[in-house]
Parts: C-alpha cells; structure tokens; sequence
C-alpha cells in the first residue's frame, strides 16, 4: 500500500473530502488533533477498527476513542447522557478530554475492546472535526504509532510508523497538547479519572466536585485487571532505550548521570539543564516549572532518543500535580515504572 501524505492547514481544503470518503469506505487515514496524531477508521465498521488494531500491532483488548465532530452525533453512541456527563461536555469540548458512558448497540465490540462501554470525545483541532464531518461517521483514533512506543506529535512520526500500512497522513502541523486526552468515566458511584491529559483534576472537579484518581494512573495495573481506558497498560510510550527516572534534587541528579555517562547514555531534563551537566548528552523536554511545556515536548524527546541510538535515557522526575500529572503519567511507563529515588 502506498502512504499518501496532504499537507493541510485549511479545514475547507477539498481535499478532505477523499480522505473522509477512504474512513467512511473502510479506509485508515492518519489525522492531526490537539493531543497527538489519531490513526482513524469508521468506529461503526468492525473490519475497519480490526486494520487499526493491525497496523499499530495493538492488543485488541485495549478500547478505542471514538471522536465526534458535533454534540448530536454522541447521543447514539450511549445509552443515555446524564447531566454531568453534558455538563462537562460543554465546559471541555471541543479538547482534549474524553468521556466514558455506557455504549449503545450502535458501537460494535471490536471499537470498545470488548466493554460494554464507549469512550466519547469531541477534538479542538479543526482539520480533525473537519475529517470527521466528512466520513459522515464517527471515528475510532487511538494514536498513529506502532503500540507501545512513544505516541506521534507530528506528521513525520506517523510517516516513520506507519508508512505503507494506511492510506493518507494529514499533516496539519505539530500537535499544540503533546499528549493524549484526559479520560473520565463517569460509570459508578463516582466519576474517576483513567489517564490524565490537558484537562487537569482540578478542571474536572470545578465542573463534577470531587472525583477519584484511579490508581493505574501512578501504579502498575493490578494483573488480571481489564484496561478500562488506553494508556493503562503496565509499558507503553516507550523508546526502544531503557528510561530510567531518577528522583531527587539536582545535584543528587547531576551526580548520579555523570558517573554513569558514556557514549550510550543520555540524560532527559529540562531546559537549561544542559549547561550545568558535564561528559552526557542532553535531551530537554520542557522547563522546570512548565508542565505544559514538558507535556508538548515527552514523546518528541523519547522519540529523539531513539532516533540518536541511545541505548540508557535518565529522566529528571516531573512534579506530578496538575498538567505535570500526565507528564508524570506518560513518563513512569515509557520506564516501566523504574525510579530511583536519591
């Protein structure tokens, strides 16, 4: 299969139009969100989710993200809304949150990883809405990359991934967020945070009042526990380098990485790091007091090492509240949870 990439910017670009067709015929075509690069097919069409399954290699136990350009077209996706769920629709979407409800009849197995629930979010990024009003049907896009490694914040990454495999790559430019949606659901007693994402808890609860963390967010899924949203599993986001977080202040993390530097080695930090850090080479994913900017950064980062060929990454712990919790989130399983505490 030949990969076709479309450079565009303008959502009303006609273009568009056969891209929309291919997702609407059973085609996969890679597109930009806010978050990452979302490789889509027709979520009502099981053959077409099982060749997303096949071109990431992804476990198919593992639920998609079902993406809608317009709140009407969430209603036959559920089995019913209830009144926090549409209020945080309206504070939130569209953006980077997504939404967990029980799923209607309308959703098939195959989207839903075998749950008898469906994850529903409305993406900010235009060109995305404008691909999904164009299929005419909603669409299953979890992230454009082989699964398990560092997700795609860039047309190219998908290229490196995914080429030959699907049909179009719509380059709209680098993804704004960096990392995956924030994902709630709001089945039980309580709503509860899956993944967390650009929507932060403090946002969630200023809209739902207090909400629980579910503990796979910092922790190793208890074994035998079903992946109730993507992003669980134990390793995921990972370069093929080993990453290791080491936590601690600066000079204990300073001195731990130069004794252990060599031509293989190379430490993950922040910016401005580089200059106070002898004989290692130098990976930056942010500033110090910036999630955001450390969250739009990871995966180019973690990406990057590969790219290089290093084989040992030492990341600087992230402070792990508010957007910095994603980071948190996405950077423990990109090291399978390995951190040394100093």
């Amino acid at each position: 299969m030949k990969t076709e990439l479309l450079r565009i910017s303008d959502p009303t670009d006609p273009r568009l139009v056969k891209v929309g067709q291919t997702l609407r015929n059973g085609g996969l075509a890679a597109i930009p969100t806010e978050t990452v690069y979302g490789l889509a097919a027709n979520a009502l069409d099981e053959k077409a989710v099982e060749k997303i399954y096949e071109a990431k290699g992804r476990p198919s136990d593992n639920p998609l993200i079902v993406h809608i350009a317009h709140f009407d077209e969430w209603k036959p996706l559920v089995k019913e809304i209830p009144e926090s769920a549409e209020r945080l629709a309206k504070a939130y979407w569209p953006g980077p949150l997504t939404i967990i409800l029980p799923k209607s009849t309308l959703v098939p197995m195959k989207t839903s990883g075998g749950l008898d629930t469906v994850a529903v979010r409305m993406p900010g990024h235009p060109i995305a809405r404008a691909i999904i009003e164009k299929a005419g049907v909603p669409l299953a896009a979890p992230s454009a990359n082989t699964s398990g490694k560092p997700s795609p914040t860039t047309a190219s990454h998908v290229l490196h991934d995914l080429d030959g495999k699907i049909e179009y790559i719509v380059d709209g430019g680098e993804c704004t967020v960096g990392v995956e949606s924030t994902v709630i659901t709001l089945v039980g007693d309580r709503p509860r945070l899956l993944r967390p994402g650009g929507v932060t808890p403090e946002m969630l609860e200023s809209v739902l009042g207090k909400i629980e963390i579910d503990p796979a967010v910092f922790n190793k899924l208890q074994e035998g526990t079903v992946a109730a949203s993507p992003g669980m599993k134990y390793k995921h986001y990972s370069p093929t380098a080993e990453v290791i977080i080491i936590k601690g202040d600066f000079e204990k993390y300073k001195s731990y990485v130069e004794e252990r530097a060599d031509e293989n080695t190379a430490a993950l930090c922040f910016d401005g790091d580089a200059e106070k850090l002898c004989g290692i080479s130098i990976l930056t994913y942010g500033e110090e007091t910036d999630s955001a900017s450390q969250a739009n950064r990871i995966f180019e980062a973690l990406r990057e090492a590969d790219e290089k060929g290093y084989q040992t990454v030492y990341a600087r712990y992230p402070l792990a509240d508010g957007m910095g919790l994603a980071v948190f989130n996405r950077l423990v399983r990109a090291a399978a949870f390995h951190i040394v505490e100093l």
